[in-house]
């Protein structure tokens, strides 16, 4: 197999095993995955901001039973203040930010992992200059979020 230069993307078919469905999908440099589009966080409705995300394994066509999704958020982004009862697992792979958990403020950097238990408020926050970007491994079949106050604007699902 070819060598590849560190961040160059390439999506040659070589990287699929036809038989089974299983893939290498290289990182393309810039913080995300080739031929993976980013897609729209949540409703435009003033509860978060400046929040991309990926859909890197499972989804609606997957049998998948969980979902890995990377989430970015642009300096001063943060993610919908919101509770659920499905839990999930954050891991952060860049930049430096605070995960609100209930009322408690925690800081966070590369590396960290957060443990998001069911019903538990939470809110992602980008506190530094770069991009805040973590993976998220949520069940693939999970109930909506309950939107909690932010600023005076609720936040909201994009309805599966």
């Amino acid at each position: 197999m070819p060598e590849r230069e560190a961040g160059q993307a390439t999506t040659d078919q070589s990287d699929t095993d036809p038989g089974t469905g299983s893939r290498v999908v290289h990182a393309d440099g810039t913080g995300g995955w080739a031929g993976i589009a980013p897609q729209p966080y949540k409703r435009a409705d003033g509860s978060w901001s400046g929040v991309t995300r990926q859909l890197l394994a499972g989804g609606p066509e997957s049998t998948s039973s969980f979902e890995l999704r990377y989430f970015e958020l642009a300096p001063g982004g943060r993610s919908s203040h919101e509770r659920h009862q499905h839990e999930h697992a954050v891991v952060v792979l860049r930049g430096e930010g605070e995960v609100q958990l209930g009322d408690a403020v925690h800081p966070l950097r590369a590396g960290d992992l957060v443990r998001v238990a069911p019903g538990d408020p939470h809110q992602f926050r980008n506190t530094g200059a770069e991009p805040l970007g973590f993976l998220c491994v949520v069940d693939a079949l999970r109930d909506a979020p309950t939107p909690l106050s932010d600023d005076g604007a609720p936040s909201c699902d994009l309805g599966r």
